[in-house]
């Protein structure tokens, strides 16, 4: 089903009466100001330098999020929650239940992040190969860290900027970049961020929409259905279709976009005939250009 309605209210408005006026009693203002210097511990520096050599034999397969970015440092790390393990075959990272930013350090509670540690502790357990190649690497941070009950802001901040919390790897795109050129996991929400590193290289998850702003879509049936109809998983507030989506989920329903509409035909556009005017059809498979690669 297909939700058309804009004419959305918000929960919290309050209807007026005829003749009624609206206004804004509170005019707000954001004022922007340069960060204070920004230091990098002393765990912070100590977990990178171990990543970076664990990183550096991976082939770009075997990196956790697209290929390796160009020049000799390329990578910039994410707070995102990053559980280095080492199995039979190799590293392998897993995301923690939650990443801590590292301007929410500032908010965390103790108690909150030991639970963190207690996971992180217990995964690693069950990779017996992993602190004695994290000792090899150089980090000898790490068995202290899973050991140490967290109890304050300095067991916070530690964990913060270990190697079980700071070492998400990404470019800088996919880390703080914004539409129209790379979505990056600081202004997107990750679930549909995500699926940016496991779709299809020809689909294309993001879309202008008639408006100018930028939005996700996602195919309603598997490849070569045919069927190309796409729902709508992501607009920025300022979209007209933002309410539209708001009301389709508050109702538990999909906002789905018809398989002539300028985004279904931009998602597909590399399955679809050259000039097609419908994304439905049978899959036509283009052939790569050489020397591309782009995987989100």
């Amino acid at each position: 089903m297909t939700v058309t309605d804009t004419r959305v209210r918000s929960r919290t408005s309050v209807a007026l009466p005829p003749g009624g006026v609206e206004s804004e009693s509170h005019p707000w203002k954001i004022r922007l100001v340069e960060h204070p210097k920004r230091f990098e511990s002393s765990f912070f520096r100590a977990a990178k330098k171990a990543v970076h050599e664990i990183l550096r034999p991976m082939s770009d397969e075997e990196l956790p999020y697209g290929p390796r970015p160009p020049g000799e440092h390329p990578w910039e790390m994410h707070h995102g929650g990053s559980l280095w393990v080492k199995g039979p075959s190799g590293w392998l990272m897993f995301r923690a239940r939650v990443g801590i930013e590292w301007s929410m350090q500032f908010c965390a509670e103790p108690a909150k992040v030991e639970r963190l540690r207690r996971e992180a502790a217990e995964l690693v357990a069950a990779f017996p190969l992993t602190l004695p190649a994290l000792r090899q690497l150089g980090y000898e941070e790490a068995e202290d860290l899973l050991r140490k009950p967290i109890e304050d802001a300095d067991g916070v901040e530690a964990w913060t900027d270990s190697l079980f919390n700071a070492c998400v790897p990404m470019s800088r795109g996919n880390h703080q970049g914004i539409l129209p050129d790379v979505p990056g996991e600081h202004h997107y929400p990750w679930p549909v961020k995500g699926a940016d590193f496991v779709r299809f290289d020809d689909f294309q998850l993001w879309v202008t929409l008639p408006d100018g702003t930028h939005g996700a879509v996602a195919p309603v049936d598997r490849r070569g259905s045919g069927d190309g109809h796409v729902r709508l998983t992501f607009v920025p507030e300022g979209s007209a279709a933002a309410q539209t989506l708001a009301r389709a989920q508050d109702l538990g329903l999909m906002a789905v976009l018809p398989p002539n509409s300028s985004a279904a035909r931009q998602a597909f556009s590399r399955q679809i005939a050259p000039g097609s005017r419908t994304a439905s059809g049978p899959l036509v498979e283009h052939r790569r250009r050489r020397g591309t690669q782009r995987r989100g």
